[in-house]
C-alpha cells in the first residue's frame, strides 16, 4: 500500500541549543491507524507539529499525499486534520458555526449535510446552537474533533486526543476512529493510555529522547520482544528458592507459594519443561501452572529504558 506520509531525516534543534529531535524517518501508509508511543518530552509532539506545519524543522524533508509540506504546503494543510492537545477554539462561537468556519477556512464548499453527519457523530448535534464555553472539558474536546474533520482530510492527527476525558467519551472517541479509519482515513495518534494502542493501532512507533528508536507492526512487535511468565502454583509454600533451582532465575511470589519464571518463547530452549522435571526430582509438588504474555506496556517501558543501541538492535 502506498505511503501517504513520508518523513526522512527530520530533525528539530532550537536556538537554545536543544535537541528535540534527531533524525526521523518515517513512512505511515494509507489507511492505517499509527499509533506514536513515548513518554513526556520525547518528541511526539514536534514531530507532530512539524509535518503539519506549525514547527519548522532544522533539516530534512516530509511528504504528505506525494506533496512536499513546504513546497505545496496548500494541499498538504488541506490533506491533514489535527486536533492538538490543548483545547483552542473560540469560545464565544456557537457549536455549528466554529465547526462550519474550519471548513470554510480550507476552502471546501458549504456542505450542511456532512457537517450534521460529523456534528451526529460525535453526539453534539443537539448542543449545536450552544457557545462552546458552555460546554463541558468532554464536549469541547469534541468540537475541537469536529473542526478537525470539517474539511474531510485524508491524514487525522489526533495528539494525546483522550487525555482528561471520562470513559465514555474515550469509547465513543474510538468507535469514531474505526469509523473513519473504515472510510478511508489514515489516523496517526499519540496516546499516554497504552491499553489504546494496543487495541487500536495497526503499527506502533516508540520515540524516546528525540529518536524514534522501533517502528513496528503491532502483531509482530508482541511476538518479537514479547516474553511470557510462568506461574507455578506451590503444594506447600516455601521460605526461599532451593539451590537445586538457582539454573533458572525463579523469583518466589505470594508469601512463597508461588515460583515465578520467566522465558523467551523464541528461545531454542524455553526451560519450562526441564523446571517441571526438576520439581519433580527435587519432590516438590504444584497445584496449578498458569503462563502470563508480555503486555504491549511492558514492552514500552523495556524499550524506553533501554540504550538506544540496544533497543534498535531489538527492532531489527
Amino acid at each position: 500500500m502506498a505511503s501517504i506520509l513520508s518523513v526522512r531525516g527530520v530533525s528539530k534543534r532550537y536556538a537554545s541549543g536543544h535537541q528535540a529531535l534527531g533524525e526521523i524517518d518515517l513512512d505511515v501508509e494509507e489507511g492505517e491507524i499509527f499509533a506514536l508511543l513515548g513518554p513526556n518530552g520525547a518528541g511526539k509532539t514536534t514531530l507532530i507539529s512539524i509535518i503539519c506545519g506549525i514547527v519548522n524543522a532544522s533539516g530534512g524533508t516530509v511528504t504528505v499525499d506525494g506533496h512536499d509540506i513546504i513546497r505545496g504546503y496548500r494541499h498538504t494543510r488541506s490533506t491533514i486534520g489535527l486536533v492538538p492537545q490543548e483545547l483552542a477554539t473560540d469560545m464565544f462561537e456557537r457549536v455549528i458555526d466554529t465547526v462550519s468556519l474550519s471548513r470554510g477556512l480550507f476552502g471546501k464548499p458549504r456542505n450542511d449535510a456532512y457537517i450534521e453527519k460529523i456534528l451526529r457523530d460525535l453526539s453534539l448535534w443537539d448542543k449545536r446552537a450552544a457557545k462552546v464555553q458552555e460546554l463541558s472539558g468532554g464536549m469541547k474536546r469534541r468540537v475541537m474533533i469536529a473542526k478537525a474533520l470539517s474539511h474531510e482530510p485524508k491524514l487525522l492527527f489526533l495528539d494525546e486526543p483522550t487525555a482528561g476525558v471520562d470513559v465514555e467519551l474515550r469509547r465513543d472517541m474510538w468507535a469514531l476512529v474505526r469509523q473513519l479509519r473504515d472510510n478511508g482515513a489514515t489516523i496517526i495518534l499519540t496516546t499516554h493510555y497504552i491499553e489504546e494502542a494496543e487495541d487500536m493501532a495497526d503499527r506502533i512507533g516508540v520515540i524516546s529522547k528525540g529518536e524514534l528508536v522501533l517502528v513496528e507492526e503491532k502483531h509482530a512487535l508482541m511476538k518479537k520482544l514479547g516474553r511470557k511468565v510462568l506461574h507455578v502454583r506451590l503444594s506447600e509454600a516455601m521460605s526461599a528458592v532451593p539451590a537445586g533451582l538457582a539454573d533458572w532465575k525463579l523469583a518466589l511470589r505470594d508469601e512463597g507459594h508461588e515460583l515465578e519464571y520467566e522465558f523467551d518463547t523464541h528461545a531454542e530452549d524455553t526451560g519450562v519443561s526441564a523446571l517441571l522435571a526438576r520439581l519433580g526430582e527435587l519432590g516438590i509438588g504444584y497445584k496449578d501452572l498458569n503462563t502470563e504474555e508480555s503486555s504491549l506496556e511492558d514492552i514500552f517501558v523495556s524499550l524506553v529504558h533501554a540504550p538506544k543501541s540496544t533497543a534498535k538492535g531489538e527492532a531489527a
